[in-house]
């Protein structure tokens, strides 16, 4: 069992506490402790260097730590919980302490974000960077026409056979084993042009030559990368899904009905330091109507 905590951050916006619920869930069913960190950004100047130095007052004197704690105190079937003050600039802090992390989770903005942003610049710089898996759950404009349905039991994986990481994999199943849900697994290939297609017309994929040709062969390197996972997993449902589509769209779409969708991250970064998810992460990040994990190669 894995002993590294889930870590979530709060400000005290409503994105930051939709966050803490999801996290105390995902805490809750690995049996691991979550750690609910605030970063006092307003600090950062005095600091002699960037990142996390952890200030580690008592949780009364930091009024943001103080609230939820109030909030979530006596709650049933609450995971173990600790609360840190760290002192920083949000995303070098967040970064660093997500390297003694199994799961950072955060909201899609904070409170000092542009009501117009559909993505903060923290999320993504964690998503892009950390060593550990990062949820991003998304803010209450974007989940309110399916938040009403409840959860659907699935998790949506995008699986490019030939890329996706074993790690990708792995955790999309995992999820779904502690959820008791399915895993629905989603495998595109471009949707063929032709000459109509640039003139404004379009199609029917299908009904191209080189379509049943593409979907067969990766209808086989999907069942392939599969194969090892679903002997690990025998109780966790798998539905596959091999479609000529955008690849960011589709998974769009999926998490229109899924609890969670998980992504790998772009291994092919310009510098260590890049904030480049991959296309169809990034897209997701942006666009999908349910919490997306984006996990590191």
């Amino acid at each position: 069992m894995n002993s590294l905590p889930v870590i979530t951050a709060v400000d005290g916006s409503d994105h930051s506490l939709k966050a803490l619920e999801w996290a105390l869930d995902a805490a809750r069913r690995r049996s691991a402790e979550l750690l609910v960190v605030h970063i006092r950004a307003d600090y950062v100047k005095a600091l002699p260097l960037p990142g996390a130095l952890p200030a580690m007052p008592p949780v009364d004197e930091v009024p943001v730590l103080a609230a939820v704690r109030e909030a979530i105190e006596g709650r049933a079937d609450l995971p173990p919980v600790r609360y840190s003050a760290v002192d920083g600039s949000p995303a070098p802090a967040l970064i660093e302490l997500a390297e003694e992390a199994q799961l950072l989770v955060l909201g899609s903005r904070g409170r000092g974000g542009f009501a117009s942003l559909l993505l903060g610049s923290v999320s993504r710089a964690c998503a892009a960077r950390a060593a550990c898996p990062v949820v991003v759950v998304p803010h209450a404009a974007r989940t309110e026409a399916v938040e009403a349905a409840g959860t659907f039991g699935r998790v949506a994986l995008g699986l490019a056979p030939e890329e996706t990481s074993d790690a990708t994999v792995e955790f999309a199943f995992e999820e779904a084993g502690r959820r008791g849900a399915g895993l629905q697994v989603i495998t595109t290939y471009p949707v063929p042009f032709s000459t109509l297609a640039l003139m404004g017309g379009y199609l029917d994929a299908a009904g191209t030559p080189e379509s049943p040709r593409e979907e067969k062969a990766l209808s086989e390197a999907q069942d392939e990368r599969l194969g090892a996972f679903i002997e690990r997993y025998p109780d966790v449902a798998v539905e596959k899904v091999v479609t000529a589509a955008d690849a960011a769209g589709r998974l769009v779409v999926a998490s229109q009905t899924a609890d969670l969708l998980v992504v790998g991250r772009h291994r092919r970064r310009v510098n260590a330091d890049s904030f480049l998810v991959g296309s169809a992460a990034n897209a997701v990040l942006l666009h999908a109507q349910c919490p997306v994990a984006v996990v590191p190669a």
